[in-house]
């Protein structure tokens, strides 16, 4: 058992070993990862795989757009081949409001650098041929974006990681973090007393029983959602984009050569519970019969259920804590935390290093919620 450390960071999904691949990577040494069970057996191994950087918030689509980057070249840089398809996202709206608020985000993207552009109904239904074009009045695409493996990118990040001499402990779980004063001392585990000052929580849904550790009020809530997996889709383009019927919710991308599908449950209720039920699937099947009616056909073969970590303005909680030195923690992403993990690695390896970020990301710290700045984002899946 390790008996010190120089940064303990807390939480093995893609957030957690992308920070500690980052700090490590700057020559950090003394980084210690701790996971209570399996490497992305949390939110991350259950996550969909999505990649984009079509957000409406310029924070989401800068942290986006470099993490599409750092996935890109992911295979050459760490040596793990993460199942990357470049296929584009593609969002698809049948109100005037939802194309006058895409409209608006397609024109801050483009600033920003990303190639998203509006199609109209006949150009969504070649970029998506399983869609009914009834009802619709545009899309919105970005061929940038796609979607990836996410377990493949969680030990890409642990193997580099260990590389530049990191330790990851799993089957250790946090019991407590001890201070004196307002200053770490030391975190607690199942496997013994870890000498630290620096903490970072990577907890993901679990985040706010780590932060009152240090009487640091992280506001996340866990939130079921499922994912189903079809058959074998005969004539399936490989090309066919992340599809989403942004009224609905309803999304769906190749998963070998079948679908995968999800959708969001509005009566599910905070809590942490991940079995699966069918009390979702008759709205599923409403809006596949409206917006892509030959899924209706396809066997499900499978499925599963994680959890979102979501926010009272679903975007991030990214900073360091000002009642307790040296906390510094990244969660809360409200469903883009996957997507976003490569950047956020960045990020937080620069406030631990006292650098400034690539990005300002201070209007993402935690304190916004009870200064009456929230920074909601518009663009939820």
């Amino acid at each position: 058992m390790i008996r010190s450390a120089r940064v303990v960071v807390i939480g093995g999904g893609v957030i957690g070993t992308s920070i500690a691949y980052h700090l490590a990577a700057a020559g950090v040494d003394d980084v210690v990862l701790v996971e209570r069970d399996e490497l992305a057996s949390g939110s991350t191994a259950k996550a969909a795989g999505g990649i984009r950087a079509q957000f409406s918030d310029e924070l989401n689509i800068q942290l986006g757009a470099r993490s599409l980057e750092a996935f890109d070249r992911f295979k050459q840089e760490l040596g793990h081949d993460i199942g990357l398809h470049r296929v584009g996202y593609l969002f698809l709206l049948t109100t005037p409001d939802e194309v006058a608020q895409f409209e608006a985000g397609v024109q801050l993207q483009n600033d920003l650098g990303v190639p998203s552009r509006m199609v109209d109904p006949a150009e969504a239904r070649r970029l998506s041929p399983l869609i009914s074009t009834e009802g619709l009045l545009a899309a919105a695409f970005s061929p940038d974006d796609g979607h990836c493996t996410p377990e493949s990118v969680v030990h890409g990040y642990a193997a580099g990681a260990r590389r530049r001499g990191a330790t990851v402990l799993r089957d250790c779980e946090v019991l407590g973090i001890e201070t004196w004063r307002d200053t770490i001392t030391a975190v607690v585990t199942s496997r013994g007393r870890i000498v630290t000052d620096t903490v970072v929580c990577a907890a993901g849904a679990w985040s706010r029983s780590v932060g009152a550790m240090v009487g640091v009020d992280l506001p996340v809530e866990p939130l079921r959602r499922q994912i189903a997996v079809t058959e074998p889709v005969p004539g399936l383009p490989p090309s066919l984009p992340m599809t989403i019927d942004f009224t609905s919710s309803l999304y769906f991308h190749t998963e070998g050569p079948g679908l995968l599908v999800g959708m969001s449950d509005p009566d599910e209720r905070p809590g942490f519970a991940t079995d699966t039920h069918d009390r979702w699937i008759p709205r599923l099947y409403e809006a596949m019969e409206r917006r892509a009616p030959g899924l209706l056909d396809l066997r499900r073969t499978g499925g599963w259920a994680g959890l979102y970590e979501i926010t009272p303005d679903h975007n991030a909680l990214i900073g360091e804590a000002g009642s307790c030195s040296r906390f510094l923690y990244a969660t809360g992403f409200s469903g883009h935390g996957f997507l976003q993990g490569p950047a956020v690695g960045e990020v937080v390896r620069d406030l631990y290093l006292g650098r400034v970020p690539f990005v300002d990301i201070s209007p993402l710290n935690v304190d916004r919620f009870t200064a009456d700045a929230l920074r909601p984002e518009a663009n939820l899946v």
